[in-house]
């Protein structure tokens, strides 16, 4: 066999393993978007198509009156902040609306406060010595391992003791210490070099500013992965949204949503209309955090 002959059998075997790479990757794929395909084409059917016992794959007529139905269900103010005996935002809205504002507003809060606590806390873990810095790190790793179900009591007696109770930060503060934002931006400090941070002390720089112009922008693909997996955590966080938050204006989109089934029957086509609509914000942050996910899945998560 010359080489010719051993070259096209090398590039026969690379075309088929990217072949069935590919096939595998695209069934994958499919099965990963088929649900949200499945919401989103749902929440426009009509609820004959919705309840047929075929499936409907695209349907015949494509309609708006499940998203009519949800923004009427019910209403809510759009601030209800009271001052006294006045109320400010009291124009109401559909509560649909309302509770998406919600959810936005406790998840991007709890993603800004994760990422810049877990940054500074990774920082010091990674670059600074100090007694107990090995048993601190090491109780960081141990809660990673500890469901958040064992200690939801405790959480809400806080939160009621804190007067918090019903309220977004009541969601948004046990979020903040998420033991695995602190565990991912270590690992992704820990490839910052130290000669660096011992030039800014040599340039007179304090820590802060050591901190926001050298290892912050060092880490940024860090940040960016645990920006997008403290928003999902924080928007998919149903049980502890269903135990904080009580009254109808403050809940969130996905306790709003399953307060709205039926004791005897499912409205399928209003929940299909509210899982698209929740489906939105997840969609638009991923985007935007897209290239820093996939550099941080592929740097400073492996390091040891």
């Amino acid at each position: 066999m010359n080489n010719n002959q051993i070259i096209d059998k090398d590039a026969t075997k690379t075309k088929i393993y990217y072949a069935l790479s590919f096939v595998a990757v695209l069934i994958i794929a499919i099965l990963f978007t088929f649900p949200l395909y499945w919401t989103i084409t749902g929440a426009f059917k009509t609820g004959r198509e919705i309840n047929a016992t075929s499936p409907v794959w695209i349907p015949s007529e494509w309609v708006i009156e499940n998203f009519q139905r949800l923004m009427a269900k019910r209403s809510a103010p759009i601030l209800g902040w009271k001052i006294g005996n006045l109320t400010i935002g009291a124009a109401t809205i559909p509560g649909a609306i309302r509770w998406l504002l919600n959810t936005v507003f406790m998840c991007v809060t709890s993603m800004v406060l994760t990422c810049l606590t877990s940054a500074m806390a990774g920082y010091v873990l990674a670059k600074k010595r100090f007694i107990g810095r090995v048993a601190l790190f090491s109780l960081v790793v141990c809660a990673m391992a500890l469901p958040k179900q064992v200690i939801l009591i405790p959480l809400l007696r806080e939160m009621n003791a804190l007067h918090l109770a019903d309220t977004a930060w009541a969601v948004i503060f046990p979020i903040v210490g998420w033991p695995f934002g602190v565990f991912l931006l270590k690992q992704f400090a820990e490839g910052v070099p130290t000669e660096m941070m011992e030039a800014c002390r040599i340039d007179g720089a304090n820590e802060w500013r050591t901190f926001t112009d050298v290892i912050f922008p060092m880490i940024k693909p860090g940040v960016g992965a645990c920006a997008i997996f403290t928003f999902i955590s924080a928007w998919n966080d149903y049980f502890m949204q269903l135990i904080m938050l009580t009254s109808n204006q403050k809940l969130s989109i996905a306790v709003g949503i399953a307060t709205m089934q039926g004791e005897s029957s499912t409205d399928y086509g209003l929940l299909m209309a509210g899982a698209a609509l929740a489906s939105v914000p997840i969609i638009i942050v991923f985007l935007i955090f897209q290239k820093y996910f996939t550099k941080g899945i592929t740097m400073g998560a492996v390091k040891g």
